[in-house]
């Protein structure tokens, strides 16, 4: 549990100076011909208050509802709808990455404002969400054997001092083995929900860091927009990704089974990031220049990044997880159920890129 807090701290220091670190990296001069845009500053601060606050409103709700399976006992994990939830929130994950992260990271780092050497010799967009990818299964793979290794340890443990008592006690060798086989048995059932509830743990961190990400790119390019005509139709459509995205997250994190503190900082720093981020644009609008080669360098190698991590944690540790799951094999109408809902999932938020 102590490897798992510290992991936890590195993940919101990550993130906290990934919002005092971007503003200043972009803020730099221009070296790209600006396309002409009508500015109108009042106008635009106007919808970028309305965004603040709705996006704010909307990725708090989004996270809160996976959370209420107390209240809602229709939603708890153990109702087969919950697993109608978590298709639909994988399904946003997934269109996420492919849809809205991964097409901006091309844009960004084929962008004619960037030198064609080295940017134009060689496909780095790819190349960073592969390697994200593969360093989130790395990320992944060792953080569960870790603490397989250590529960592993505390059960054998526990096991040998079962059987020194009964050693001890003198008792004869039939009810000894009994004993020793239920503490085997017992050891190792727990040692198994112990394990994947950390597994869980370890996946919705690493799902937050991805999401996080991304929150704070889009929030800090959103705020320093200067024009309102751009801005205004991406009110509406980053309200709705915002609202799914907390859907998907708030689901990995019911599942995790965090203390309660712990749902409310993480599910409060999810809802404040593109908030803040926001905040943080209009902050730098005077000298941000989304053109700029710093600027479309450091959002393209950011939104490649969270792609690869968005990408597999929706594939490998979201889908392939529940529908490999014997409970959604034995049942037919919840694996129609599922699929529906993932499509709908992918569907509702490939739609919203539309205006976002």
């Amino acid at each position: 549990m102590k490897g798992l807090k510290q992991s936890s701290q590195v993940v919101f220091m990550f993130c906290i100076l990934s919002l005092l670190v971007l503003p200043n990296l972009v803020a730099s001069e221009c070296t790209c011909d600006k396309s002409e845009e009508t500015h109108d500053k009042a106008k635009a601060l106007k919808f970028k208050i309305v965004a603040l606050v709705s996006i704010l409103v909307a990725s708090t709700i989004g996270v809160c509802i996976p959370l209420l399976g107390k209240i809602i006992p229709a939603i708890s994990p153990e109702k087969d709808i919950f697993f109608l939830i978590k298709a639909f929130a994988a399904g946003v994950i997934l269109a996420t990455g492919f849809i809205h992260v991964l097409p901006d990271a091309f844009e960004n780092l084929t962008s004619p404002c960037l030198s064609d050497h080295p940017w134009g010799d060689f496909p780095f967009t790819g190349f960073v969400a592969m390697c994200t990818s593969m360093g989130t299964l790395m990320v992944d793979a060792y953080a569960t054997t870790y603490f397989q290794k250590s529960h592993l340890q505390k059960a054998q443990v526990a096991v040998t001092d079962v059987e020194r008592e009964e050693e001890d006690a003198g008792n004869n060798e039939v009810e000894l083995h009994t004993h020793v086989t239920h503490g085997h048995a017992h050891g190792h059932v727990s040692s198994n929900k112990s394990s994947e509830l950390l597994r869980h743990r370890v996946i919705s961190q690493v799902l937050e860091l991805g999401i996080v990400v991304h929150s704070v790119v889009i929030g800090i390019t959103l705020g320093a927009s200067m024009n309102s005509e751009t801005i205004r139709p991406l009110v509406a459509a980053l309200t709705f990704h915002q609202f799914f995205e907390g859907m998907g997250l708030g689901s990995s994190k019911k599942i995790a089974k965090f203390r309660r503190l712990s749902v409310i900082v993480m599910g409060l720093f999810f809802s404040l990031t593109t908030p803040v981020g926001i905040a943080v644009g209009i902050g730098i609008s005077n000298v941000y220049d989304d053109n700029s080669p710093t600027a479309l360098i450091v959002e393209g190698i950011f939104n490649a990044a969270s792609a690869g991590i968005l990408i597999y944690m929706a594939l490998v540790d979201l889908l392939a997880a529940d529908f490999m799951n014997p409970k959604m094999q034995k049942n037919s109408k919840l694996q129609i159920g599922a699929n529906i809902s993932l499509l709908l999932g992918a569907g509702f938020m490939s739609l919203i890129a539309k205006w976002a």
